[in-house]
């Protein structure tokens, strides 16, 4: 049998103290539901099932679901599914595995580093059936996703992740814990599930929008990219001055909270925004 070919994207984990790690981060899972992501060669795989009330793995590859499906044959509280996790209903998919009390599941993966951040966005938008993410991913990529206002590595990603969960970096592998090695080190995340919007009195997709608009463009002012997202000049002007904001501010610089109340701030104009 030929080796399987790795396409864009597949490093498979090899360092079997580094799967342990990760299985071990998402504690006791005796009675939970928990969603494997790219299982790939199923380095933890076998791991999660001897831990796991139920385990359900989602694999894009053919090739490599075929044998995850013959190795876990015999297991009945393991559910292979061959899906491109971007398109799966993930609700629909965790909802008749939770038992008892348990009324949210857990995730677990490594994930591609050019849909990270589409593959966060979809487990967000389900984050009512989940309570912790364990994820791997791109050490820059975590960088960021972690990174504190005001400081070179806040942006959109970071605001969102945050806005959803509590960030916790774990720790970090080098190439060498992959095969084939890739260029970067990894570096794997906790993301306890609590989301914000309550507490900022926002809602989620409006608030959301106006997070896209006002990290649309880097380099600008948030002012700036609030007016190229339609936002009325005078309703930006006295909006900021309302939440404190100096108008040459970044929205890079910008806690979240202080971004609700300027966003509250907007919404309450009188020419709301054409987005």
């Amino acid at each position: 049998m030929k080796p399987h070919k790795p396409k864009l994207g597949q490093n498979f984990l090899v360092d079997q103290n580094a799967a342990q790690k990760i299985v071990d981060a998402l504690g006791d899972i005796s009675a939970r539901t928990v969603v494997e992501i790219g299982p790939g060669r199923g380095a933890i795989t076998a791991l999660l099932a001897a831990r796991a009330h139920r385990l359900i793995a989602i694999e894009y590859d053919p090739a490599l679901a075929r044998a995850l499906r013959h190795a876990f044959a015999t297991k009945n509280h393991v559910e292979i599914h061959e899906k491109d996790i971007l398109a799966t209903d993930l609700p629909a998919l965790i909802s008749p595995s939770l038992i008892g009390p348990e009324t949210t599941a857990v995730a677990v993966g490594n994930l591609p580093y050019y849909i990270t951040s589409p593959i966060l966005t979809h487990l967000f938008a389900a984050h009512t059936h989940f309570s912790t993410l364990v994820l791997m991913v791109q050490r820059e990529v975590a960088d960021r996703i972690a990174a504190p206002p005001g400081t070179s590595n806040y942006g959109l990603l970071s605001a969102t992740a945050q806005l959803y969960a509590q960030i916790e970096p774990l720790f970090t592998l080098p190439p060498s814990a992959f095969d084939p090695p890739p260029e970067v080190h990894s570096t794997v995340l906790r993301l306890n599930i609590h989301p914000r919007f309550t507490e900022l009195e926002v809602e989620p997709k409006p608030f959301l929008d106006f997070l896209k608009a006002g990290f649309q463009q880097k380099r600008k002012t948030l002012a700036n990219n609030l007016r190229a997202a339609g936002y009325p000049t005078e309703s930006i002007t006295k909006a900021l001055s309302a939440a404190a904001i100096h108008p040459t501010a970044r929205a890079e610089a910008i806690p979240l909270p202080t971004m609700a109340r300027l966003h509250h701030h907007l919404a309450t104009q009188e020419f709301p925004p054409r987005l």
